[in-house]
């Protein structure tokens, strides 16, 4: 039995890919100021995760040589506000008080052996209120996500790559 299942733990790690992709976030300094002092810190998890599993998403439909990814949220701003705005400002309403939103983001993608192999520097903002569907606090902020990681995929493989 413990040979069984020594020689399935050893076949199980020859079936790995020999890289996994790793995708790491990080904050700008001027948006983990806007994160302290006006959103709220809670929000940062929500915003790197939505961001790392679009990019992971877009990047495993292509062959790319990619090994890590390094992105950066350089800002973002919400489209009704956040936890922290309406306990600031009570005259907020979290329903109906709706706004502009959207993401910058910049990332750089190495590959095994360390070499930059590629960056991308986006930016995306709603700019009329009537296209502002009820969504999430962070809708556009992750409509923007969604372009960068496409874009991102593009750019590694020459190619589009849809969601």
């Amino acid at each position: 039995m413990r040979k069984a299942l020594s020689a399935l733990a050893c076949i199980a790690i020859l079936a790995m890919p020999a890289s996994a992709l790793t995708v790491e976030t990080r904050f700008s300094t001027a948006f983990q100021e806007k994160l302290e002092k006006d959103y709220g810190v809670r929000e940062a998890d929500g915003l790197a995760r939505a961001l790392k599993q679009d990019v992971e998403k877009a990047l495993s439909k292509v062959e790319t040589k990619a090994d890590r990814v390094v992105l950066t949220i350089e800002d973002a701003q919400p489209n009704r506000p956040t936890m922290k705005q309406t306990s600031d400002r009570p005259g907020l309403d979290s329903i109906r008080s709706i706004s502009l939103g959207g993401a910058h983001v910049s990332g750089v993608v190495y590959d095994p052996q360390g070499r930059q192999i590629a960056s991308l520097d986006y930016d995306w903002f709603e700019t009329d209120l009537s296209n502002a569907v009820p969504g999430g606090v962070w809708s556009d902020a992750r409509r923007a996500f969604s372009r960068y990681a496409s874009r991102l995929a593009k750019d590694l493989t020459g190619s589009p790559v849809g969601n």
